[in-house]
């Protein structure tokens, strides 16, 4: 008993159960200090209560029954009245009448954390109400297919016409309990999904997480972990849980029958049943879930692949890079293809092993019956219930053997979506790379001291012990040769590189804008171009007609239909109409600080000049990259970075270009 306990102590301390805890827990309960553990309480006090409920209902139609209909009733469902009896006279009656008592004395003691979780608890307590009474009905039903058989048998025409009308009114009672089974569970599923798709949205846009990952090799194609993982998740979770369920109620209830009438055979079952769910664990395991996550990657890779080059089209085209494009793609369908045909291999193997296993069960009952069968000591009802209740016990007991194959598939989602929860924790690039992080302070200003500043990986040093400080009216530009870092310096003062040591003072993330070389271009209308990321603001169409002839774009709303039609902006605009577009919703905006990185390299001078000189008039302090000399007279300081960590800070007016930084 010891090692069991351990065993069972060590399965629930494992990554994959603390992953799937760490994603299922939170949508009912909280994750705090044993929460865990309270949840799993709740959770078996809420079986133990609905448990109550039906055999309730059970014991109340029995009586019912004894009471107006015995005659009746007796030849229905002989020896009812003294199971019920002989239930509540056991530790199961008591059990259960204390579940039904306490249950809703602990939902109330802990209702606080429970406040906002009422609905899902509801439609889960429905959902496990629905199953047991699934398992009342297959218990009833091998029951009155034991009387039926036998009054075929007998050429009993009464008691066949008796129980052919029990039949019908089961199947009636049946058909809405099985509808509305598949409904409330798709439901809660419904709920579980926007929920959980919510929480990993709000984390996944939190503090830029959706750019941190970008820099992760091991998390791949987050779009298909937030649509399709969660949506398996959510559905097969309850799915499984479900059938786990089911199946523990039908091991208890076909047990009992089961041993009424051949102990011999019961016992032949489970040692079959747990011989081989065990042998196929060891067997097919560890590497179908190796594959199913390898698929799932896969496939990720080869719909990606096919987006990216719908959304570069253009420059693909330019480029005549159809022919490297399509390799790119074959490589990685064939991966997918290859992948998946060692898995079908191995799901072959699984194949072999539970057909076999399925189909030599069939009979097995009716060799061990047959004998007393032969001998009349049983009638052929009671080996038809016992092939019934032999078939529930054997899928019971077989369940990792039956849904293997998907439970692989969902262990392979819940590690994905395990590793993606994982690397939504706050800072866990940093942690995960053993990597020190730059001190950000907020305020309103910017300034930067002893900021030393490395890539993402930690491998290379950008900018070592760099400090300054941005004056209100006093623009900053920042030049250098390619590739010497001055875009990782705006992507740190900007919050979004933190790889280094230093702090760095910047104001709130709502005062800053950041312009970059090729400007982003929503999907949506010209107007949400222009007030994006304010989409909400009431600035009058005539602002927006002035701003966009300020930039140099005033005929853009007739040559487009207007300002509420959707188009493809990145498409329709070339780059330097995008750049004076991103102006315009920066003097519209007009933030306390903005961040332009080569903005107008694609505008000539004298575009460039009234865009400057715009930005000028406003109070908004800015940090700009860029090579052209002709943007010193719009900035009081110049920040050279030389590419070997090194830089030198002057002033505008007493600049001179070092070697090798272009003019």
């Amino acid at each position: 008993m010891n090692n069991l306990l351990r065993a069972i102590q060590n399965r629930l301390n494992s990554p994959a159960w603390r992953r799937f805890a760490a994603i299922a827990q939170p949508y009912w309960y909280p994750t705090q200090q044993r929460g865990g553990w309270v949840f799993l309480g709740l959770l078996m006090l809420m079986l133990v209560f609905v448990a109550a409920i039906l055999f309730a209902l059970i014991a109340l139609a029995s009586w019912v029954g004894q009471s107006f209909f015995s005659e009746f009733f007796n030849g229905i469902a002989p020896g009812l009245s003294q199971w019920v009896s002989g239930v509540m006279n056991s530790w199961v009656g008591y059990t259960l009448g204390l579940g039904l008592i306490f249950t809703p004395i602990c939902f109330f003691w802990v209702r606080r954390p429970l406040q906002s979780r009422w609905q899902q608890w509801a439609l889960l307590a429905v959902l496990l109400l629905l199953t047991l009474s699934v398992t009342g009905i297959n218990v009833i039903t091998s029951y009155v297919g034991n009387f039926f058989t036998t009054a075929l048998q007998k050429k009993d025409a009464v008691n066949f016409w008796k129980f052919t009308y029990v039949y019908a009114t089961e199947f009636i009672i049946a058909i809405p309990i099985v509808s509305y089974y598949s409904y409330v569970q798709d439901k809660l599923g419904l709920y579980w999904r926007q929920w959980l798709t919510g929480s990993f949205l709000e984390r996944y846009f939190g503090n830029r997480s959706f750019y941190e990952i970008n820099s992760d090799p091991d998390i791949d194609n987050p779009d298909q972990r937030l649509s399709e993982d969660i949506r398996s998740f959510t559905r097969s979770t309850l799915i499984f849980l479900l059938i786990i369920l089911g199946s523990l109620f039908d091991l208890l209830s076909f047990t009992g029958i089961l041993w009424s009438i051949s102990v011999p055979l019961t016992a032949i079952l489970l040692l079959y049943a747990l011989t081989a769910t065990l042998g196929v664990s060891v067997l097919f395991g560890r590497r179908l879930v190796g594959l199913n996550f390898n698929q799932l990657r896969r496939e990720a890779d080869f719909r990606y692949s096919l987006v990216h080059v719908r959304d570069n089209a253009e420059s693909i085209a330019f480029y005549r890079g159809e022919e490297q494009e399509s390799s790119q793609i074959r490589r990685r369908f064939l991966a997918a293809l290859n992948n998946f045909n060692l898995l079908i291999g191995w799901q072959r193997n699984l194949s072999f092993f539970t057909s076999g296993y399925r189909y030599f069960v069939i009979i097995l009952p009716s060799i061990i019956l047959a004998p007393a069968y032969f001998a009349g000591n049983i009638e052929l009802g009671v080996l038809t219930q016992a092939n019934f209740a032999f078939g529930q016990i054997f899928g019971a007991i077989s369940l990792i053997v039956n849904q293997f194959e998907s439970l692989t598939t969902y262990v392979a989602s819940v590690n994905r979506l395990g590793d993606f929860s994982e690397v939504l924790k706050p800072d866990a690039e940093a942690r995960k790379r053993g990597g020190s992080l730059i001190e950000v302070e907020t305020a309103a200003r910017i300034a930067l001291s002893q900021v030393t500043l490395q890539t993402p990986n930690y491998q290379s040093t950008l900018v070592r012990d760099l400090s300054l400080t941005v004056q209100p009216g006093e623009g900053l530009l920042v030049m250098g040769q390619s590739g010497c870092g001055k875009s990782s310096l705006l992507r740190a003062i900007a919050g979004l590189w933190r790889s280094g040591s230093g702090r760095i003072v910047r104001p709130e993330n709502d005062e800053m804008m950041f312009l970059p070389q090729r400007p982003y271009m929503i999907l949506g209308t010209l107007r949400d171009q222009l007030l994006y990321p304010h989409l909400n603001s009431d600035t009058p169409e005539a602002n927006l007609r002035a701003m966009l002839e300020k930039v140099n774009l005033a005929n853009l709303p007739e040559r487009v239909g207007g300002f509420d039609v959707e188009l493809d902006w990145g498409d329709l605009l070339s780059l330097g109409e995008q750049q004076r577009l991103a102006f315009a919703r920066l003097l519209l905006s007009q933030p306390g600080y903005a961040i332009l990185d080569e903005a107008t390299s694609a505008l000539d001078v004298r575009n460039e000049q009234a865009l400057y000189e715009e930005l000028q008039r406003t109070c908004t302090v800015y940090i700009s990259v860029g090579h052209r000399t002709s943007l010193l007279k719009y900035h009081r300081q110049v920040l050279e970075m030389d590419g070997e960590s090194g830089w030198r800070l002057v002033s505008a007016q007493d600049y001179t270009p070092s070697a090798g930084v272009p003019l």
